[in-house]
Protein backbone atom coordinates (compact mmCIF):
# COMPACT_ATOMS: atom_id res chain seq x y z
CA UNK A 1 0.00 0.00 0.00
CA UNK A 2 1.28 3.38 -0.98
CA UNK A 3 1.61 6.24 1.44
CA UNK A 4 2.63 9.00 -1.23
CA UNK A 5 0.19 12.14 -0.91
CA UNK A 6 1.77 14.85 -3.20
CA UNK A 7 -0.60 14.62 -5.89
CA UNK A 8 -4.01 13.23 -3.95
CA UNK A 9 -6.38 16.52 -6.03
CA UNK A 10 -4.82 16.51 -8.89
CA UNK A 11 -6.25 16.69 -12.13
CA UNK A 12 -3.60 17.13 -13.98
CA UNK A 13 -2.97 16.25 -17.73
CA UNK A 14 -6.80 14.22 -17.68
CA UNK A 15 -8.88 14.81 -20.61
CA UNK A 16 -12.71 15.87 -19.23
CA UNK A 17 -16.10 16.35 -21.12
CA UNK A 18 -18.07 18.43 -19.75
CA UNK A 19 -21.52 19.24 -21.41
CA UNK A 20 -23.49 21.90 -21.25
CA UNK A 21 -20.25 24.06 -20.76
CA UNK A 22 -20.26 27.51 -22.22
CA UNK A 23 -22.12 28.73 -19.00
CA UNK A 24 -23.42 28.40 -15.66
CA UNK A 25 -22.21 25.81 -14.15
CA UNK A 26 -20.39 23.90 -16.87
CA UNK A 27 -18.09 26.83 -17.24
CA UNK A 28 -17.21 27.30 -14.07
CA UNK A 29 -16.35 23.34 -13.80
CA UNK A 30 -14.40 23.98 -16.91
CA UNK A 31 -12.36 26.46 -15.52
CA UNK A 32 -11.43 25.00 -12.57
CA UNK A 33 -10.35 21.71 -14.37
CA UNK A 34 -8.44 24.16 -17.17
CA UNK A 35 -6.55 26.05 -14.44
CA UNK A 36 -5.37 22.82 -12.45
CA UNK A 37 -3.84 21.40 -16.00
CA UNK A 38 -6.60 19.32 -17.31
CA UNK A 39 -7.43 18.88 -20.85
CA UNK A 40 -11.21 20.25 -21.01
CA UNK A 41 -13.76 19.41 -23.93
CA UNK A 42 -16.72 21.60 -23.55
CA UNK A 43 -20.02 20.91 -25.62
CA UNK A 44 -23.28 22.98 -25.57
CA UNK A 45 -26.12 23.82 -28.66
CA UNK A 46 -24.55 26.74 -29.70
CA UNK A 47 -21.62 27.18 -31.18
CA UNK A 48 -20.84 30.85 -31.06
CA UNK A 49 -21.40 30.70 -27.06
CA UNK A 50 -18.55 27.83 -27.30
CA UNK A 51 -16.63 29.12 -28.96
CA UNK A 52 -16.61 32.58 -26.71
CA UNK A 53 -15.95 30.31 -23.64
CA UNK A 54 -13.12 28.60 -24.95
CA UNK A 55 -11.15 31.63 -25.81
CA UNK A 56 -12.49 33.24 -22.44
CA UNK A 57 -11.15 30.50 -20.46
CA UNK A 58 -7.96 29.86 -22.51
CA UNK A 59 -7.19 33.86 -22.30
CA UNK A 60 -7.83 33.85 -18.39
CA UNK A 61 -5.92 29.60 -17.68
CA UNK A 62 -4.26 29.15 -20.62
CA UNK A 63 -3.91 25.03 -20.97
CA UNK A 64 -5.68 23.10 -23.60
CA UNK A 65 -9.67 23.69 -24.45
CA UNK A 66 -11.60 22.84 -27.18
CA UNK A 67 -15.64 23.13 -27.95
CA UNK A 68 -17.46 20.79 -29.93
CA UNK A 69 -21.13 22.15 -30.04
CA UNK A 70 -23.88 19.27 -29.77
CA UNK A 71 -27.32 19.16 -28.77
CA UNK A 72 -27.36 16.14 -25.97
CA UNK A 73 -31.12 16.38 -25.95
CA UNK A 74 -31.27 15.04 -29.32
CA UNK A 75 -30.08 11.13 -30.31
CA UNK A 76 -27.99 12.73 -33.43
CA UNK A 77 -26.77 15.20 -31.21
CA UNK A 78 -24.93 12.80 -28.56
CA UNK A 79 -23.83 10.40 -31.71
CA UNK A 80 -22.08 13.80 -33.08
CA UNK A 81 -20.43 14.94 -30.21
CA UNK A 82 -19.38 10.95 -29.48
CA UNK A 83 -17.97 10.66 -32.77
CA UNK A 84 -15.98 13.91 -32.71
CA UNK A 85 -14.29 13.19 -29.43
CA UNK A 86 -13.29 9.62 -30.98
CA UNK A 87 -11.86 11.30 -33.39
CA UNK A 88 -9.30 13.66 -31.51
CA UNK A 89 -9.37 11.66 -28.39
CA UNK A 90 -8.03 7.83 -27.24
CA UNK A 91 -9.78 8.22 -24.17
CA UNK A 92 -11.61 9.78 -22.00
CA UNK A 93 -10.68 10.24 -18.23
CA UNK A 94 -13.49 12.11 -16.76
CA UNK A 95 -16.82 12.68 -18.03
CA UNK A 96 -19.50 15.64 -16.80
CA UNK A 97 -22.87 15.39 -17.57
CA UNK A 98 -24.07 18.12 -16.74
CA UNK A 99 -26.20 19.78 -19.50
CA UNK A 100 -29.98 20.53 -18.40
CA UNK A 101 -32.72 22.48 -18.89
CA UNK A 102 -35.72 23.59 -16.83
CA UNK A 103 -39.77 24.37 -17.68
CA UNK A 104 -41.63 26.80 -15.96
CA UNK A 105 -45.55 26.23 -16.15
CA UNK A 106 -48.86 25.39 -13.87
CA UNK A 107 -50.29 21.63 -13.52
CA UNK A 108 -52.95 23.39 -15.57
CA UNK A 109 -50.46 24.38 -18.60
CA UNK A 110 -47.91 22.32 -18.33
CA UNK A 111 -47.05 20.95 -22.07
CA UNK A 112 -46.35 17.21 -23.18
CA UNK A 113 -43.42 19.33 -25.44
CA UNK A 114 -42.09 20.58 -22.25
CA UNK A 115 -42.17 17.81 -20.29
CA UNK A 116 -40.36 15.60 -23.02
CA UNK A 117 -37.64 18.65 -23.87
CA UNK A 118 -36.75 18.32 -20.02
CA UNK A 119 -36.89 14.30 -19.82
CA UNK A 120 -35.00 14.41 -22.98
CA UNK A 121 -31.92 16.97 -21.70
CA UNK A 122 -31.71 15.54 -18.64
CA UNK A 123 -31.98 12.11 -17.69
CA UNK A 124 -32.03 10.29 -21.70
CA UNK A 125 -29.05 12.54 -22.54
CA UNK A 126 -26.88 11.56 -19.72
CA UNK A 127 -27.45 7.68 -20.36
CA UNK A 128 -27.36 7.91 -24.64
CA UNK A 129 -24.14 9.86 -24.25
CA UNK A 130 -22.37 7.49 -21.31
CA UNK A 131 -23.40 4.64 -23.71
CA UNK A 132 -21.91 6.31 -26.69
CA UNK A 133 -18.33 7.53 -24.89
CA UNK A 134 -17.70 3.73 -22.63
CA UNK A 135 -15.33 2.52 -25.12
CA UNK A 136 -13.05 5.66 -24.06
CA UNK A 137 -13.96 5.56 -20.71
CA UNK A 138 -12.81 1.79 -20.50
CA UNK A 139 -9.24 2.93 -21.75
CA UNK A 140 -8.63 5.16 -19.39
CA UNK A 141 -9.77 3.04 -16.85
CA UNK A 142 -7.55 1.04 -14.22
CA UNK A 143 -7.95 0.03 -10.59
CA UNK A 144 -4.81 2.49 -9.61
CA UNK A 145 -6.79 5.40 -11.56
CA UNK A 146 -10.13 4.65 -12.26
CA UNK A 147 -12.06 6.71 -15.30
CA UNK A 148 -15.21 9.42 -13.68
CA UNK A 149 -18.89 9.86 -14.53
CA UNK A 150 -20.21 13.10 -12.92
CA UNK A 151 -23.83 13.41 -13.44
CA UNK A 152 -24.92 16.97 -12.34
CA UNK A 153 -28.30 16.53 -10.34
CA UNK A 154 -30.04 19.30 -8.69
CA UNK A 155 -31.56 19.80 -4.81
CA UNK A 156 -35.14 19.67 -6.40
CA UNK A 157 -34.11 15.77 -6.80
CA UNK A 158 -34.06 14.87 -3.63
CA UNK A 159 -36.92 17.50 -2.06
CA UNK A 160 -39.71 19.92 -3.41
CA UNK A 161 -38.84 22.78 -4.84
CA UNK A 162 -40.87 26.59 -3.97
CA UNK A 163 -41.11 26.43 -7.91
CA UNK A 164 -43.84 24.79 -10.50
CA UNK A 165 -40.71 22.49 -11.04
CA UNK A 166 -42.77 19.20 -12.08
CA UNK A 167 -40.74 18.01 -14.73
CA UNK A 168 -37.36 19.64 -13.47
CA UNK A 169 -37.31 18.50 -10.27
CA UNK A 170 -38.44 14.65 -11.69
CA UNK A 171 -35.53 14.46 -13.60
CA UNK A 172 -33.34 15.51 -11.43
CA UNK A 173 -34.73 12.69 -9.04
CA UNK A 174 -34.28 10.10 -11.87
CA UNK A 175 -30.57 11.45 -12.61
CA UNK A 176 -30.05 10.39 -8.78
CA UNK A 177 -31.31 6.86 -9.19
CA UNK A 178 -29.39 6.74 -12.26
CA UNK A 179 -26.38 7.73 -10.96
CA UNK A 180 -27.10 4.49 -8.50
CA UNK A 181 -27.82 2.44 -11.41
CA UNK A 182 -24.31 3.13 -13.80
CA UNK A 183 -22.46 2.97 -10.47
CA UNK A 184 -23.67 -0.31 -9.79
CA UNK A 185 -23.01 -1.67 -13.18
CA UNK A 186 -19.64 -0.43 -13.90
CA UNK A 187 -17.35 -0.19 -10.56
CA UNK A 188 -16.09 -3.57 -11.71
CA UNK A 189 -14.77 -1.95 -14.86
CA UNK A 190 -13.16 0.70 -12.68
CA UNK A 191 -15.58 3.43 -13.91
CA UNK A 192 -17.06 5.43 -10.99
CA UNK A 193 -19.99 7.20 -11.03
CA UNK A 194 -21.21 9.84 -9.13
CA UNK A 195 -23.43 12.98 -8.90
CA UNK A 196 -23.18 16.32 -7.28
CA UNK A 197 -26.84 17.99 -6.43
CA UNK A 198 -26.01 21.69 -6.40
CA UNK A 199 -27.80 23.82 -4.78
CA UNK A 200 -27.95 28.54 -5.40
CA UNK A 201 -25.06 29.17 -8.26
CA UNK A 202 -25.74 32.20 -9.41
CA UNK A 203 -26.49 30.78 -13.35
CA UNK A 204 -28.90 32.04 -15.70
CA UNK A 205 -31.54 29.27 -15.10
CA UNK A 206 -31.39 30.20 -11.50
CA UNK A 207 -31.63 34.01 -12.48
CA UNK A 208 -34.67 33.14 -14.73
CA UNK A 209 -36.29 31.57 -11.93
CA UNK A 210 -36.29 34.16 -9.11
CA UNK A 211 -36.84 37.04 -11.47
CA UNK A 212 -33.75 38.13 -12.71
CA UNK A 213 -34.25 37.82 -16.31
CA UNK A 214 -31.23 35.48 -16.40
CA UNK A 215 -28.81 38.22 -15.57
CA UNK A 216 -26.20 37.22 -13.76
CA UNK A 217 -24.45 40.39 -12.45
CA UNK A 218 -25.38 43.08 -11.35
CA UNK A 219 -28.55 41.32 -9.60
CA UNK A 220 -29.39 41.47 -6.08
CA UNK A 221 -27.60 37.64 -5.32
CA UNK A 222 -27.70 38.52 -1.57
CA UNK A 223 -31.60 38.13 -1.30
CA UNK A 224 -31.15 34.32 -2.89
CA UNK A 225 -28.13 34.24 -0.08
CA UNK A 226 -30.58 35.30 2.94
CA UNK A 227 -32.94 32.25 2.16
CA UNK A 228 -29.73 29.84 2.36
CA UNK A 229 -29.06 28.30 5.93
CA UNK A 230 -24.79 28.85 4.80
CA UNK A 231 -26.04 33.07 3.54
CA UNK A 232 -24.91 32.77 0.48
CA UNK A 233 -24.87 31.46 -3.19
CA UNK A 234 -22.31 28.93 -4.47
CA UNK A 235 -18.89 29.96 -5.85
CA UNK A 236 -17.21 28.40 -9.00
CA UNK A 237 -14.86 27.34 -6.59
CA UNK A 238 -16.92 24.78 -4.53
CA UNK A 239 -18.41 23.18 -7.87
CA UNK A 240 -15.05 22.81 -9.51
CA UNK A 241 -13.55 21.90 -6.13
CA UNK A 242 -15.96 18.73 -5.16
CA UNK A 243 -15.74 17.60 -8.77
CA UNK A 244 -12.09 17.67 -9.00
CA UNK A 245 -11.91 15.86 -5.49
CA UNK A 246 -14.45 13.19 -6.89
CA UNK A 247 -12.29 13.30 -10.22
CA UNK A 248 -8.94 12.90 -8.30
CA UNK A 249 -7.15 10.05 -6.04
CA UNK A 250 -8.70 11.24 -3.09
CA UNK A 251 -12.08 10.21 -4.58
CA UNK A 252 -11.04 6.79 -6.06
CA UNK A 253 -13.27 5.14 -3.58
CA UNK A 254 -16.24 6.44 -4.24
CA UNK A 255 -19.25 5.39 -6.41
CA UNK A 256 -22.86 5.73 -6.61
CA UNK A 257 -23.37 8.87 -4.49
CA UNK A 258 -24.93 12.07 -5.02
CA UNK A 259 -23.58 14.71 -2.94
CA UNK A 260 -25.55 17.78 -2.20
CA UNK A 261 -23.75 21.42 -2.50
CA UNK A 262 -26.23 23.59 -1.41
CA UNK A 263 -25.24 25.54 2.00
CA UNK A 264 -27.03 23.03 3.98
CA UNK A 265 -30.82 23.86 2.73
CA UNK A 266 -31.51 20.17 2.37
CA UNK A 267 -30.22 18.97 5.47
CA UNK A 268 -32.16 21.62 6.92
CA UNK A 269 -35.22 21.55 5.58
Amino acid sequence: MSNDFSNLYSVKGKTVVITGGSRGIGEMLAAGYLANGAKVIISSRKADACEATVERLKGEYGGEIYAIPSDVGQMVGIQHLADKIAEKEDKVDVLINNAGVAWGATLEEFPESGWDKVMDVNVKGIFFLFQKLIPLLRKSASAEDPARVINIASIDGLHTSPFSGYAYGTSKAAVIHLTRFMASQHVGEHILVNGIAPGPFPTWMLSTGVGFGGKTEGVDWDSVAERNPSGRVGTPQDIAGLAMFLSSRAGAYISGHTIPLDGGIVSSS
